[in-house]
């Protein structure tokens, strides 16, 4: 029950209740980010573009006044009315200062006048006489400038002066203003539809799992045999698959718990119960023979020291599920110790005139905690003696890899029917109930074993046909894996 209320609360407080914000936030996430990006890449695109186009358009204008002051031999015409009419007549026509730098870095025209007969000395001019022309874009500014070499046509390999154009670029910067002004009133409408379909897909996503909270609210209030049906897609389908395989292991578990409670109660109570009859039964009788006083006595012995291995294999049991991590591990050789099981055991098979073989193919030393491997492996040849044919066999093999070691245990006897293999290793459970009883087994020696084996990391299988022997193997790895 505690294992269902935990499942039930971690369900609906840990899952349930958080899918829809998460639901909502990957939504958008994936909405919300192309709209951002659209202000950052495409608004900066934009803006590189228009650059490189004003930028191809004041070349062309440039190599034009270039050819024009050359042609004109402006430099050293300047003083001239015809070239200084045309020159102006020319320079009108495009919307940009144009400064003319002569080889004595004096400013001989300039189109604000403020530089004229003034001395200009800066890096691109400095370069541009060397030969080196320029064109730069000073984002901070606004401008673009061009530095432009010029000559009179006798020298060719030296500039006779610099021209430098300098272009306002504030129309551009207006209009990617206005570009993100649009583009902001466009996010915020594109965020509004993004949030509300993102609350609308959240809630229908999340509908189907509305289902899975009322379902567990059911079974939370004990309707445990509800079962959950979720077939709107796929993913749904699988959770509720696996919600309902998950429970159906809770209430197996359930009942297994539930059984062995009752199973405790019964195997506990049976010797007492034989006991208080035998005692009324002596107490009810006068002058009883003390030949049936001992054998009273002798009965009630029996029923003591049954109740006793009940009550100590259960001790062992409940000691192993609260130190599953405590082993004493140490390096044990297999063959010796199978060898000690094998001697103490060797009366009892003697008794039913048993045959018991021990085959070992190869010395194994491994890390196991000897005490308890001791019950797991007794316990399984004490059964395949007990459960046995008159005049049977046992035969038990030890073998090993690399990495584990192998222990076989086959025996002759009454098997174990198909149906009822799954079970063997429940505790108290008994295939033949009456034999069990007359062979004083408690129900528990298998559990016992198994437990003892997944403590040490290893695994047990069961091959049997019923009429023909019953085959257990253990596989415990060579070393002990923490």
């Amino acid at each position: 029950m505690i294992l269902k209320e935990k499942l039930i609360k971690i369900l609906k407080n840990k899952y349930i209740r958080s899918l829809r914000i998460r639901i909502l936030i990957y939504i958008l996430l994936i909405g919300i980010i192309p709209v951002l990006l659209f202000d950052i890449v495409l608004v900066r695109y934009y803006e590189r573009t228009m650059i490189e186009q004003r930028m191809a358009q004041l070349t062309n204008q440039s190599k034009i006044l270039k050819n024009f002051l050359n042609s004109e031999n402006y430099l050293s015409d300047k003083a001239t009315g015809r070239a200084n009419i045309e020159f102006n007549q020319i320079f009108s026509l495009f919307d940009q200062r144009i400064i003319l730098v002569d080889r004595n870095f004096r400013v001989v025209y300039d189109t604000y006048n403020v530089y004229d007969n003034k001395l200009v000395v800066s890096s691109n001019v400095l370069k541009c006489f060397d030969g080196t022309d320029s064109s730069v874009y000073y984002e901070d500014g606004d401008i673009i400038e061009f530095t432009i070499g010029l000559d009179d046509g006798n020298d060719k390999t030296i500039n006779d002066g610099v021209m430098v154009l300098t272009y306002s670029t504030a129309d551009i910067r207006a209009a990617i203003s206005r570009l993100q002004d649009v583009s902001r009133v466009l996010q915020s409408v594109l965020i509004i539809v993004v949030l509300s379909y993102g609350i609308y897909i959240s809630f229908r996503m999340v509908r189907p799992f509305k289902k899975v909270e009322n379902t567990i609210d059911m079974i939370s209030n004990g309707f445990f045999d509800k079962e959950l049906s979720i077939d709107d897609y796929t993913e749904t389908k699988r959770i509720s698959d696996a919600f309902n395989h998950m429970m159906d292991k809770i209430n197996k578990l359930e009942e297994s718990r539930q059984e062995f409670v009752s199973n405790v109660s019964h195997e506990l109570k049976t010797p007492i119960t034989s006991v208080k009859v035998l005692a009324d039964s002596l107490l009810m009788q006068e002058d009883v023979p003390q030949e049936l006083y001992r054998e009273f006595l002798a009965d009630i012995v029996d029923e003591i020291n049954r109740e006793s291995k009940i009550i100590n294999d259960l001790l062992t049991l409940v000691k192993m599920d609260k130190t599953k991590s405590e082993l004493n591990v140490e390096k044990v050789n297999i063959n010796d110790f199978i060898e000690i099981i094998l001697k103490r055991l060797r009366p009892l098979a003697i008794g039913k005139n048993i045959e018991l073989v021990f085959e070992s193919f190869r010395p194994v030393i491994a890390e196991v905690d000897e005490t308890k491997l001791t019950l797991a492996i007794s316990n399984l040849v004490e059964n395949a003696i007990k459960y046995n044919v008159l005049d049977g066999w046992v035969h038990i093999s030890l073998n090993a890899d690399h990495k584990y070691f192998y222990v076989k245990v086959a025996d002759s006897g009454i098997g174990i029917p198909e149906e009822e293999q799954e079970r063997v290793f429940e505790r108290f459970y008994r295939v033949d109930k009456t034999r069990s009883r007359e062979t004083g087994g408690t129900g528990l020696g298998l559990s016992i074993t198994k437990s003892v084996i997944q403590m040490h990391k290893g695994a047990i299988k069961l091959y049997s046909k019923e009429g023909e022997g019953t085959t257990f193997t253990i596989r415990i790895p060579l070393n002990y894996i923490s």
